[in-house]
């Protein structure tokens, strides 16, 4: 599973990453619907600041 942190800038580089389309913009920061999500990394390899972690 892959969460996107506080560190996230809204840039929207993982949602245009994206092969799912499982990220789009939250309140604060983008989000990763885990319903969509199929832990691919994607997201991980395009984030500028780093700010999309595994758990």
């Amino acid at each position: 599973m892959f969460v996107i942190t506080d560190s996230c800038v809204s840039c929207g580089t993982c949602a245009g990453a994206c092969p799912v389309e499982a990220i789009s913009e939250g309140a604060d920061h983008y989000e990763i619907d885990q319903d969509l999500c199929v832990s691919c990394g994607t997201c991980i390899a395009n984030c500028p600041v780093e700010a999309i972690e595994e758990q």
